[in-house]
């Protein structure tokens, strides 16, 4: 195994269009969402991530703002029951709120996740997860009829039947839907293509008008952007919004960025100009992203011999790009642990390393989702910031960081609330 941690050594990996596949643990995953865009390798990555590149184009996002919007909204309500000197962990709340965004998007359907905790699906995908992890951490386990005859093999199962029946059902309903407002034409013909709302209905899209897409390609890909989202963007909406509260003078200059645009109005819907205006917040959200990268490390397997930085590395060798290290490098972040939302001031960017800083990876591997993830963070730190003042209660010092999936604080992040 080589771990890499300079700008120069990770583009040498993350820019190759050979050096594309997944560190082994990865398919530990295969039985719950097969060979979906994080799983799948060689050509059949490729055609497929061709075929989704264009779901996430910026003009099929804007159709998600107001799904977004409704969702933040929610959050904000949840929050103000919190107000008050007892700490909360942020965690818990933007995990439900980003779970509630990504099952409208990605399949048309709204479990109220934020409403009601105890929904089958949300428990069957924080087990699976966590068990997910169990099992990387247990080489006796990565058996695969070892780990099917062990108590946690059979509970990961049951987890998975439960969100795939799920997804699979959803699917089934809308593929009707989507074929009885066609009746009597042909769904090849363009010109009765519904405009799609859902991530599902773009796949079905293809599903359905080309046959390039099975419905088990479709069920894949859906879940395979619930697990890849959620947790990823939870994890970061919970470090900005930590950061946010430990630092007044930072808070207090991205309140007047957001009065500027929003003014007295706390409900008003964010738009599209909205989001282009909140630079500030932007440049707030890559520097937590910079400290506290939600994934901490990228694995990759090298199947022939390459050299990287003059060195040969031999085929068959296992690759961890340290994120977490790369972001802390004073080589090109001076004080690489002060929180300088400045940093990312386009002034301040210019000459800096491309492969320096990358909180979604980078190359033909990049997060496919990213945008998304931006605009779930944005809309919600302009809710949340338009209602209250944070403050975070730990000190930076004090916390545990963990390194699991995403990067996570041991304790979670405590912070209280107060009404502006």
């Amino acid at each position: 195994m080589i771990i890499l941690y300079t700008p120069e050594s990770v583009e040498a990996v993350l820019s190759s269009n050979t050096i594309l596949e997944k560190k082994f643990e990865y398919r530990f995953l295969g039985p719950w969402f097969k060979s979906g865009l994080i799983t799948s390798k060689g050509t059949k990555w490729r055609i497929r991530r061709k075929l989704l590149t264009p779901s996430f184009h910026f003009r099929i996002l804007e159709d998600f703002l107001p799904i977004i919007d409704y969702h933040s909204l929610i959050l904000v309500q949840n929050l103000r029951s919190k107000v008050g000197p007892q700490p909360i962990n942020i965690v818990y709340w933007v995990t439900l709120y980003t779970l509630d965004i990504l099952c409208e998007t990605a399949m048309g359907k709204q479990i109220q996740a934020q409403k009601n905790i105890n929904n089958p699906y949300l428990e069957a995908l924080r087990k699976a997860s966590e068990i997910f992890l169990s099992r990387i951490s247990k080489p006796w386990l990565w058996y695969d009829t070892i780990f099917q005859l062990s108590s946690e093999g059979r509970t990961f199962k049951r987890c998975v039947d439960v969100m795939c029946n799920f997804s699979r059902k959803v699917i089934c309903e809308r593929k009707r839907e989507l074929l009885s407002e066609v009746e009597g034409k042909s769904y090849k013909n363009d010109n009765v293509i519904r405009k799609k709302k859902a991530f599902l209905d773009l796949l079905l899209h293809h599903h359905l008008q080309d046959g390039s897409l099975t419905e088990e390609d479709v069920r894949e890909e859906v879940d395979t952007f619930m697990f890849a989202g959620h947790d990823t963007t939870a994890v970061g909406l919970s470090w900005t919004l930590y950061l946010i509260g430990v630092y007044p003078d930072v808070q207090e200059k991205l309140k007047e960025e957001i009065d500027s645009i929003f003014g007295n109005d706390k409900g008003r819907e964010v738009t599209i100009e909205d989001l282009r205006q909140l630079k500030y917040l932007e440049c707030i959200i890559k520097e937590s992203q910079r400290l506290y990268p939600s994934l901490p490390l990228i694995g990759r397997e090298i199947r022939e011999d390459v050299t990287i930085n003059g060195f040969k590395i031999p085929g068959g060798t296992s690759c961890l790009v340290a994120t977490y290290i790369l972001h802390h490098n004073p080589d090109v972040y001076p004080n690489p642990e002060i929180f300088d939302p400045d940093r990312f001031l386009p002034e301040n960017i210019t000459g800096r390393h491309p492969y320096a800083y990358i909180p979604f990876s980078a190359g033909p591997r990049n997060c496919i989702g990213q945008r998304f993830a931006m605009m779930e963070l944005k809309v919600a730190i302009a809710h949340v910031m338009r209602n209250f003042t944070i403050r975070s209660l730990d000190h930076r010092d004090k916390l545990h960081l963990t390194a699991e999936m995403v990067l996570r604080c041991s304790e979670g992040l405590r912070i209280t609330l107060e009404e502006r």
